[in-house]
């Protein structure tokens, strides 16, 4: 159960921060975007704070890093790949 809820959430995070950065990701790739984001976002969360706190916890603070990581992801996958935002008509 706990690796569906962990699917679902990468799911949820990566899509989350597709839509902000203006990227449209797949299913898959925005559960691969969430769950590489919270990877990421647990090393900066450890980079900013300097807690060793517990990785990748499941708490309010845990799913913000998360999103953090996600964002930078996709801000690094946009530069790679050269997508701009396009605004909503």
């Amino acid at each position: 159960m706990g690796l569906i809820i962990f699917i679902l959430l990468g799911a949820f995070i990566g899509w989350l921060a597709s839509r902000l950065l203006g990227r449209d990701s797949g299913l898959v790739m925005s559960i691969v975007i969430g769950i590489v984001g919270s990877f990421l976002g647990s090393y900066v969360s450890r980079f900013f704070t300097g807690s060793d706190g517990s990785f990748l916890a499941f708490d309010w603070s845990g799913l913000f890093w998360s999103l953090i990581g996600a964002v930078i992801l996709v801000a690094i996958l946009n530069a790679l790949t050269g997508r701009r935002h396009q605004a909503a008509s």
